[in-house]
C-alpha cells in the first residue's frame, strides 16, 4: 500500500470498505434466514410465541459464538503462518 498514492490509498480503503459492508449484510442476511427458517413456524399472531423467541435468541448466540470462535482459529492459523514465514525467511 506503500506505493500507492494518496488518492489511490483512499480509494483502495473505500473499496475494502465496501467489500466489508457487503460481507456484512450477507452474513446478517444468512442470520435472520437461517434463524428465522429453524424457530418461526407459528403465523397465527404477528408476535412471535415465548419457544420461537427463544430459539431464535438461542440461535443468533450460537451463530454468534461461532464466528467468534471461527475467526480465533483464522487468526491462530494466520499468526502460525506468518511465524512459520518469519522463520523460513531469517536463514536465506
Amino acid at each position: 500500500m506503500d506505493s500507492l498514492n494518496a488518492n489511490e490509498q483512499r480509494e483502495l480503503q473505500k473499496s475494502m470498505e465496501r467489500k466489508q459492508m457487503k460481507e456484512f449484510m450477507n452474513m446478517y442476511s444468512n442470520l435472520v434466514q437461517k434463524c428465522f427458517e429453524d424457530c418461526v413456524n407459528d403465523f397465527t399472531t404477528k408476535s412471535l410465541h415465548s419457544k420461537e423467541e427463544g430459539c431464535v435468541v438461542r440461535c443468533v448466540d450460537k451463530f454468534l459464538k461461532t464466528s467468534e470462535r471461527v475467526g480465533q482459529r483464522f487468526a491462530e492459523q494466520n499468526a502460525t503462518m506468518m511465524s512459520n514465514a518469519g522463520v523460513g525467511s531469517l536463514g536465506r
